[in-house]
């Protein structure tokens, strides 16, 4: 094995890898109910929030069956709201059962609360982001990156670009450098150094734990990667 395969194992063991994967999330089949559980959490994720917290919150819902859209249209604001403080999501729990009510009855009139029909539906990959965008009210760039990101070779549309806490992590341990298209350099430096068991989106999964945890809050001095880091005492600016 050389030196990158073994940065990409390393990454993916030390930081973990796709957060669907760790939720007991299997969407390997593209499966109705898989994909709203991963939606949900993506919707969680995508809040100013700590990852602990997203997944506490998540599991509450599961733990309730409440995952599929039908189901959290009868719960109710309020139920949403208890849910979502018994989680620990206090500071958005207003504001995210509000937007989980609109989305989700959107996602249930127009597309029958199958997400798969949304891709479907969607005539490339720019109008697919831009569907799931227009599901009620809060949908922004990061939910849809978090969700499509863990569908990519399972939807044929969701190729996102890579997020700026990969791009960052992948560019400081120097799989990465200032290429085009940086999502098309990181799938040739997997491709070429594929590790068994994993497959792209755990290593993207590993790059954006890194990035988040260590390379823009520059904990430098703490980071598992500081010794291999190419930058290792400051962010990289673009």
């Amino acid at each position: 094995m050389d030196e990158t395969a073994r940065k990409i194992e390393s990454a993916i063991q030390t930081m973990g890898g796709m957060y669907s994967h760790e939720l007991g999330i299997d969407l390997s089949s593209g499966n109705r109910p898989e994909l709203c559980k991963w939606f949900l959490a993506a919707k969680l994720f995508g809040a100013r929030i700590s990852s602990v917290i997203a997944a506490r919150t998540y599991k509450e819902f599961e733990r309730r069956g409440i995952i599929l859209p039908g189901q959290i249209l009868d719960t109710g604001w309020d139920g949403l709201v208890e849910i979502l403080d018994s989680g620990g999501y206090v500071r958005y729990d207003f504001s995210t059962a509000t937007k989980l009510l609109s989305t989700m009855a959107d996602l249930q009139d127009y597309y029958a609360g199958d997400l798969n029909e949304l891709h479907q539906q969607s005539e490339n990959e720019t109008d697919l982001e831009n569907r799931l965008k227009r599901l009620g009210k809060g949908i922004g760039d990061v939910t849809v990156n978090i969700f499509l990101r863990e569908l990519r070779s399972v939807w044929s549309k969701a190729r996102p670009a890579l997020s700026m806490p990969a791009l960052q992590a992948s560019r400081n341990l120097g799989l990465i450098r200032k290429e085009r298209d940086p999502l098309k350099a990181l799938e040739k430096v997997w491709f070429e150094n594929m590790v068994a068991g994993y497959d792209f989106r755990d290593f993207e999964a590993a790059m954006v734990r890194l990035g988040k945890g260590y390379c823009r809050k520059e904990r430098h001095d703490a980071c598992p990667f500081r010794d291999i880091c190419a930058n290792p005492r400051k962010m990289l600016r673009y």
